[in-house]
This record gives structure tokens, sequence and C-alpha cells, in this order.
């Protein structure tokens, strides 16, 4: 199946006439929806935070040519899990606040698997009350994304959040087929169904890409981000962003490492992003929610996909805000963000450029660049360096592959806290602004 799952989706005929209520829902789906009081509520902030439109900064960056900036929300939930809207109305919305990409990501957890009323009855508190899509509601997405998408204009993404209570949650993006949790606490049957080609006996997910959701949010952290390489290719994001918060330090004071420092240290090689993780009827609207932007070129599912595959996307929670980022050894090829950096002998001064902007108003805002490494609990910050919003940010820094394999840039306000801070003194106990996806650094 190709990436646009353009076999021509059908509005089913069963559609609604007028807009699903949590009513409607309940009495069509019953216990097949997975509870709301299983995730996390929403913070102060969000809940304060407005809804005015943004337009933002221009979409052409300074430092890189052949890609087009677009503001995207990947992760998104509707009535057809544990939302509270019509799934009818969410791109609409989406596009209405001024997002060029957006996706629906209804859980996936048990409700369409033979062994789900059984295994409801057996397994732990944590596993009950469990229910999320099934197929007609899995048919259903598609169609309104198939409705909705509008090559060069507005990319409507059909996904589904697979999602184990106790391990973690994974959106999963581009897939011809969706897949509940079959085996409780483990990770491995999951990797092997994204690795699968779909099949006429067997579904499997190698059409689609994958990322780990709010990590650390559940307890078992994927199994401590159990990795297998055979996939590594397309688990393509970390979320750092969700809804109003930061998960740079996620369960620092609990005594956990950072999900970055554990993600990377595994051996994934993860893109950043930013979602909303919306649940609300007002989808893309509130200010001050996660957001991705990608570098595409081509605005379509398959330019998108191509964006996410290469990790040239960034997180931030600030509509409108353009950030782009390249790294360039002394004497060597100029990397972007998302890629492969290749030092001499695994070492070298490597020149950092970051166009960062958004409007009139951020111009002059004094802001810092932190330089994240792998570090043993959390990253290690090795630069910050102050700026102002205005001119390309240029600095330079030795690098050494002994020292870890991946770097990435955080931009801060360090005129605001961070509210999941780690150690003290810690540069990235400052409020989060956006973060770039990291480079991976090889001996050339």
């Amino acid at each position: 199946m190709c990436d646009d799952h353009s076999a021509g989706h059908a509005l089913p005929q069963h559609l609604p006439t007028r807009p699903f209520t949590r009513r409607t829902a309940l009495a069509s789906a019953g216990a097949g929806l997975l509870m709301a009081q299983a995730l996390s509520p929403e913070t102060p902030a969000i809940a304060a935070s407005g809804t005015r439109a943004v337009r933002g900064a221009s979409r052409t960056s300074r430092i890189t040519r052949g890609t087009r900036l677009v503001h995207a929300d990947l992760h998104n939930h509707t009535l057809l899990s544990d939302g509270d809207g019509d799934p009818a109305l969410a791109f609409d919305s989406m596009r209405s606040a001024g997002l060029d990409v957006a996706a629906l990501t209804d859980h996936a957890t048990i409700s369409d698997n033979l062994l789900g009323d059984l295994l409801a009855g057996i397994l732990p508190e944590e596993y009950r009350q469990l229910g999320g899509l099934t197929r007609s509601g899995w048919a259903r997405t598609a169609a309104y994304a198939d409705a909705a998408n509008q090559d060069g204009a507005f990319t409507a993404i059909r996904g589904f959040e697979w999602s184990e209570p106790l391990l973690g949650h994974m959106n999963v993006w581009f897939t011809e087929h969706y897949v509940d949790v079959l085996q409780a606490g483990l990770m491995q049957p999951f990797l092997d169904w994204l690795r699968r080609k779909p099949g006429l006996v067997l579904d499997g997910g190698a059409d689609g890409l994958a990322g780990f959701n709010h990590p650390g949010r559940e307890p078992l952290r994927f199994q401590e981000f159990h990795y297998d390489p055979r996939v590594r290719d397309r688990v393509v994001s970390l979320e750092m962003f969700n809804r109003g918060d930061d998960y740079l330090f996620e369960g620092y004071a609990d005594g956990r490492s950072s999900p970055l420092v554990a993600c990377l240290g595994a051996g994934w090689r993860t893109g950043i992003t930013g979602v909303t993780d919306e649940h609300g009827t007002d989808w893309g609207h509130p200010e001050g929610k996660g957001r991705t932007g990608l570098w595409v070129d081509d605005h379509s599912r398959a330019g998108v996909k191509r964006a996410m595959r290469a990790r040239r996307f960034f997180a931030t929670r600030t509509s409108g805000l353009r950030v782009d980022a390249t790294a360039t050894p002394r004497g060597g090829r100029r990397s972007r963000m998302g890629s492969v950096l290749r030092l001499p002998r695994g070492r070298g001064v490597v020149t950092f450029e970051l166009d960062l902007a958004r409007d009139r108003e951020w111009r002059g805002r004094p802001l810092t660049v932190q330089v994240l490494r792998p570090g043993t609990e959390v990253p290690e910050v090795v630069r910050v360096v102050d700026f102002e919003v205005g001119p390309v940010v240029r600095f330079r820094l030795p690098l050494d592959l002994a020292d870890g394999n991946w770097v990435l840039l955080r931009v801060a306000d360090p005129a605001e806290r961070n509210a999941t801070p780690g150690p003290d003194g810690h540069p990235g106990n400052d409020l989060g602004i956006a973060y770039t996806s990291p480079w991976w650094i090889e001996a050339a």
C-alpha cells in the first residue's frame, strides 16, 4: 500500500449525519473506549493558554536549500478512543489553526483483539477498562484523512497510538494496518510487527514509521527503550514536548535517567518532536502545546514521510517558529540536523549554524543555545551560547566521538524556568523553547 493509503477510502455508509458526542459514542462503543482517567491531566499552564493563531516566520531557511518548512501536529485523539471530539471535525480544526500537517492517532489497545475479553479478566488493574480503535474506527480514520488531504496545501495522516499501560505508548503513521497489544509487558512483539511486511495472512507495519510518546510517563519506559536494530531506521521520533510539558528530565526526581539519554544511549536514532496529544475538541488551536516543524521537499504524504524518515524536523511549543540547524566539520561537509556528522578520525572542530525566527515581536529576544551531549543520567551541556533573535547564530565547538555519538541543540529562555527541572544548576532547568533533532557522530 502506498504512503497516501489512497486505495480510495470512501466515507463509510454508516458515518454519522451529526457530530459525535461522548454519549452517542459510549452508547455505540460501550466499554470499547480507553478511559480518560488513565491519562495524565492537563497542566494549569495548558488550561490557561489562549487560542490565538500566529502566522509566524517565513517558511524558507536561511542556511539550507531545497526544502520548505511545514508546521505539524502528529499526535491527536478523538472519540474513536478516549478523546472528547468528533473525528469528523478534527482535520478541519487543525487546518483552521494554521497547521500544514496533522495526524489522528487514536489508541490501539486490546479492543480488537480476540483475546481481549479473556485478558481483561486476568490482567492487572492497569490493563482493565481498556479500549480503543476497532476495525471500523480505523477505516473511519482513513476516510476522514483522505477527505481532508490536499497535496500542496494540507497533509492529513491516519495513524494510531500503540498503547501498553505499563510499557508506554508509540505512535505509528502511514501503515495500512494497525495492531493491538498482543503480549503485555514486552516490546519485541510490537517491534516484530513493525518490521513485518503486510500480507494476505498476517498484517504488518513495515510500510510505516513509529515514534516514542511522552517517554517515561509509563513506568517501564519501553523496557528501558528495548532496542531492535532491524527497525532503527523506522523508529524516527522521541517526543520532548507533549502538551505543555518538557520531557527532558521526566522521572529524574524519582531517581531515573533522562529519557533522551536512555533512548539514544540504547541505540535508537530518533529525531525530536513536539505534539499536543490533544484529547479535547479544539485541535490545533491552544497556544503553548507541543508541535513539530518539518522540512519537506514536497508538501504531500510522501514528502512528509521522507522528512520524518530523514529526521529533518524540530520540536517546539511555539506556533509559527522556524528552526533549522547545520553542523560543518573543519574542511568537511555540512550536515543538517537529523543526519550523520562525519569527523576525521572521529574528532574535530565543528561550526554550528542555527536559524531561528518567529515574528517581529521576537526580534531581539534574549535566548540561549545549549549543546547537549551524552551523559550518565542527564545530558551533558558542553556549551551555552547567548544570542538575541535575529541574525543566524554561528559558533564553533570541538567534538570527539569518544565522548558519545550524538549531539543536539536545545534553545532555551533563561528568564523562565522548566517546570520539570533536573540537577541543580543544569542549563536544562531554563524553559525549553525548541529542540533540534540530533546529529549522529561517526568517524570519517
